[in-house]
């Protein structure tokens, strides 16, 4: 065994080499036969799993396959099984559910492994940063010749089906779906084709043709069933692929899709994830005619052509350690490859069994079109973990294979690499007729490790998002697992699902300090915060700041986790005089500060603007923008301030005189009562208590201020018969006691410059909404500390204002927004509950965000290098069309072509009488869901010019009538074809039928 060598004396040899031309494989996605987790289906390869199905009688039956081929004796049942091939998440794709239907499985496990390989890039889809190009590869249409045989189709629903099905439609539809704007291409060279692919996307990137390209191939024959065993034929009568096996007697099929992305090596920067491996050299070739027939092998052509990608590898044979061989397991054609490769390796320097064969094809059987890349990705997985796993099911060798002196051995079982290093690897897949394909691979490139963090982990947000919310839950089960296994630096998972992954409409976000502590929130759903974004846009946004009595020690340290919160709050402090800024300072972060100071107003009022008007800053800068602002007493200085009012120095210099010349007034206290303000002023009055009404904040919530020793008296006298808690505020703001402060406050104003308002403002004198624009009085904000807070009729002034609106509390604690709740407004609180899990300001930013307000992913959560991830967890319904379900698979020795096809008729019985059933029934059908509105526009619900032309087509055939296409375009919704078919349906009775 070779000694490992240093990641500095590898780096040596890898450089040694040109690397100009080196393509890296940065994502790639797969659904195989076994464990659907790529991770979970390498430990299986690693241990030799076979992952073919042996089918039931009845399973064979119920798929569609005649009972006589089923039971003839040569008829094997066995396949590389796909489970769940029949679902498609159609809905996830913006695809009719009537057009899933028509489409071949290829094309939708295409998508979703394209998806999922680009996120695994960390290259969202529908990203225009790079000109993506599409390879793709498929078997053919055993669905579309499923549904064809029974015979006449409506034209309309066969070219449907066409576009569906058909290979050359495959690629364009991938771009058109995940919004790539390179070349499409559908590369077609039987079992060879998904790496020819990769051959010629290799030769666009380096040609300059794109800077990404997306290779992608999918094998399936329908129905997933076995086949009819034909002696001297390829397909194997035991029902196992022995590839290079004594025992070989052939292949046996397989389902499955596989998809890479790749980018040249020299655009991979530090913050991409690190690639799964590099592509040295590609080359493709033909056999021609100098071989026994077409469907035969040529040993020379396929020694050519992995000389030629050694050649552009610009490698030797002696530093290859592993070969993903073609690997059909054919008592003739295993020899012919292990000749051809042996020779070639040889005669290019590999050494006496110095190279491991591998064999796909053994675990989960020939996957026709998708061979090619899936045996790539297996290759990467084995430069890229160093583990050479065996091949499944191997006995001994083929006796007609070379073994003497041989470059070639087969494992058989897992063993760790042995060979050269860096780890190279060349795939082999050769195509029936001849095209031949092969690629050399190398391990990636050894990074540098990312710098250790030597601080305690800060909080972090982590943002999944998905398209309903059963994928979310799944999503979130899948990532709370995958944290929980792999343990990644959480910077990375945060920067990955921020910026590698495309934002949808079903939300969750959590916080966490490490990738441990967030996986045990999302598998509690423990401080776990989702939402909806609509998909009308993001809401308006209400900013609410609280006033006295919401303030604690140590309040500023929740909102320390806002990005530009700490620079903020210093320009904030900046703008007061120097001895009151350091005390306001220690009071936001000191936790053990004296409540009994900052509980009074000379302190309280400026500590509760400087938080507020920070936050509502920092808030802004990450995307957050209000359209309207409303403050609660003291509050109302802030939002005045926010919405430029104030300046920031005028603002700090006022709250300070107000804060002041309050706390000069006589002490008194307040009291938040559950009661609606006439009831409870009313027990006051009775019981002879001089309170005042210091806010009514909705039909059911105000507070009462006063002296002390009568707010005492009241306190006592109500007893349990309402919710009632005293404020944390040594003065009664807003009653008679604050009258002495007026004066000071006069003069205080006259010294502010006042502005016209950039926003909305809900004031509290009149709980009204004034525009923006408006110059609001001086003596407002005099005046204000003395008349009652009419916040509830201010919020409701908001609601009717801002239909829809969102509101954000901006301050410590929640106390504003059940407030706004009961007015209709939902509500945020920026500040969380202290005592939950995961809470903080940065909880209430990921909360925001979860509703669809555009907050600034890079802001919350960094820009880690990204981190491999889980996929999408796709689902959905099963996708068949009744069609292929109705129509038999031919019987033995008859193709699909002699199938007698019945005779064409007219659609039988009359014209449906009532127009708005038949209009509805017909619309369903074509749009593929049911219950639409009458309301719904035809086009809104996935319709197409084409679909609108099969509508009117069916509408003619059924009624016997011409409805112009111009009607029915200008009258989209369901009502208004329902009423366009009404009357022309009139028109015509009404028309004399003519008489010879």
């Amino acid at each position: 065994m070779q000694h490992p060598v240093s990641n500095k004396m590898m780096g040596d040899v890898m450089t040694s080499r040109d690397r100009s031309l080196d393509i890296a494989v940065t994502g790639m996605a797969a659904r195989l036969p076994g464990p659907r987790d790529l991770d979970a289906w390498w430990e299986s390869q690693l241990h030799g799993s076979v992952h073919s199905k042996r089918y039931t009688q009845e399973e064979l039956l119920a798929a569609g396959v005649p009972a006589a081929l089923a039971a003839d004796p040569d008829y094997v049942p066995v396949r590389g099984h796909l489970d769940d091939w029949d679902r498609f998440d159609h809905n996830f794709f913006q695809i009719r559910a009537r057009e899933a239907e028509l489409m071949d499985p290829q094309h939708r496990w295409m998508l979703e492994v394209a998806w999922n390989a680009l996120s695994d890039a960390g290259v969202p889809p529908r990203d225009d940063t790079a000109v993506t190009s599409v390879y793709a590869s498929m078997t053919g249409s055993g669905y579309m010749r499923a549904m064809v045989r029974g015979g006449h189709m409506d034209p309309g629903l066969l070219d449907d089906l066409i576009h569906g099905t058909e290979p050359d439609f495959m690629a364009s539809r991938v771009a058109y779906r995940l919004g790539l704007t390179g070349p499409a291409f559908a590369v077609q060279t039987a079992c060879s084709s998904s790496l020819v692919a990769v051959h010629l996307a290799v030769q666009a990137l380096l040609g300059g043709d794109c800077d990404q390209a997306l290779v992608v191939g999918a094998g399936f024959g329908y129905p997933q069933a076995g086949y009819l065993h034909t002696p001297g034929g390829v397909l194997s009568a035991a029902g196992a692929c022995r590839a290079f096996d004594r025992h070989a007697d052939g292949v046996i099929a397989g389902s499955g899709a596989g998809a890479v992305v790749l980018r040249r090596l020299s655009d991979i920067t530090e913050d991409d994830p690190e690639p799964y491996g590099v592509i040295l050299g590609t080359a493709i070739n033909n056999d021609g005619h100098t071989k026994a027939g077409y469907y035969a092998p040529s040993s020379a052509g396929q020694e050519r052509v992995i000389g030629a990608a050694l050649s552009a590898a610009d490698v030797d044979g002696g530093s290859i350690g592993y070969l993903e061989a073609h690997g059909t397991g054919t008592r003739i054609g295993d020899p012919i490859e292990w000749a051809a490769a042996g020779t070639a390796l040889r005669r290019a320097g590999a050494r006496p069994g110095s190279v491991a064969v591998g064999a796909l094809k053994a675990g989960v059987g020939h996957l026709d079109a998708a061979a090619g890349v899936a045996a790539l990705i297996r290759a990467l997985l084995v430069v890229r973990s160093g583990m050479i796993p065996p091949v499944a099911g191997f006995t001994e060798h083929n006796p007609l294979l070379e073994t003497e002196n041989w470059p070639l051995y087969i494992p058989a079982e897992a063993v760790p690499w042995t060979g050269e290093l860096p780890r190279r690897a060349g795939v082999s897949a050769f195509g029936i007729g001849g095209t031949n394909a092969h690629v050399v691979i190398e391990q990636a490139p050894p990074r540098e490790p990312a710098a250790l963090d030597t601080q305690a982990p800060r909080e972090r947000l982590v943002l999944l998002s998905a398209a309903d919310p059963d994928a979310l839950d799944r999503m979130a089960d899948d990532l709370a697992a995958h944290l929980k296994s792999h343990d990644p630096e959480l910077a990375e998972v945060c920067g990955t699902l921020a910026h590698g992954r495309l934002h949808l409409g079903e939300r969750l976000a959590v916080t966490g300090r490490t990738s441990a502590e967030v996986a045990e929130r999302l598998a509690a759903r423990s401080g776990v915060y989702r939402g909806t974004a609509p998909a009308t846009g993001s809401a308006p946004v209400v900013f609410l700041f609280p006033g006295g009595g919401a303030q604690r020690p140590g309040m500023a340290e929740p909102f320390t986790s806002l990005p530009g919160f700490r620079r903020a709050l210093d320009q904030c402090l900046a703008a007061f005089a120097s001895p009151s800024a350091e005390r306001i300072r220690q009071a936001l972060y000191d936790p053990d500060f004296p409540a009994d100071e900052l509980n009074r107003p000379a302190l309280a009022q400026p500590a509760l603007f400087t938080i507020g008007y920070a936050a509502a800053t920092a808030l802004q800068d990450l995307g957050v923008r209000p359209a309207a602002v409303c403050g609660h007493s003291s509050g109302e200085i802030t939002a005045a301030a926010v919405a430029g009012v104030f300046g920031l120095q005028d603002a700090a210099a006022f709250i300070a005189a107000r804060g002041r010349a309050m706390q000069d007034c006589p002490e008194g206290a307040m009291l938040a009562i559950g009661a609606d303000v006439r009831q409870a002023l009313a027990l006051a009055e009775e019981w002879g208590l001089k309170l005042d009404v210091a806010a009514v904040n909705g039909p059911d919530s105000c507070v009462l201020g006063g002296p002390v020793e009568e707010v005492d008296a009241y306190l006592r006298r109500l007893g349990d018969a309402f919710f009632v808690r005293r404020l944390r505020y040594s003065h009664a703001g807003h009653s008679r006691l604050i009258e002495p402060a007026l004066p000071a406050l006069t003069e205080a104003m006259a010294r502010i410059e006042l502005r016209p308002s950039t926003l909305p403002i809900a004031l509290n004198v009149s709980g009204r909404v004034v525009v923006a624009g408006t110059e609001l009085p001086r003596d407002m904000f005099v005046t204000q500390v003395r008349q009652s807070v009419l916040f509830g009729a201010a919020l409701d002034s908001l609601a009717a204002h801002l239909p829809g609106a969102l509101a954000v509390e901006i301050g410590p604690g929640r106390p504003l927004s059940p407030m706004a709740e009961a007015a209709g407004i939902p509500a945020v609180a920026l500040d969380q509950v202290k005592d939950a899990p995961g809470s903080s300001v940065l909880s209430g930013v990921g909360a925001l965000w979860t509703l669809g307000q555009p907050v600034a992913p890079a802001g919350v959560t960094g820009d880690g290098r990204r981190a491999r991830l889980p996929g999408y967890p796709f689902a959905g319904p099963s996708s068949v069309a009744p069609e292929a379900l109705s129509s038999p698979a031919p019987e033995p020795g008859r193709s699909p072509a002699s199938a007698p096809l019945p005779e064409q008729s007219e659609p039988e019985g009359p014209a449906p009488v009532d127009s708005t059933e038949a209009v509805t029934r017909i619309w369903a059908e074509l749009l593929g869901h049911d219950a639409v509105p009458a309301d719904a526009d035809f086009f809104a619900q996935g319709g197409d010019s084409l679909l609108i032309t099969r509508l009117i087509r069916r509408v003619n055939s059924e009624f016997g009538i011409r409805v112009p296409v111009r009607e029915m375009l200008a009258r989209r919704t369901l009502s208004g074809h329902i009423a366009v078919v009404r009357r022309i349906r009139g028109e015509a009775d009404a028309t004399p039928t003519p008489t010879a």
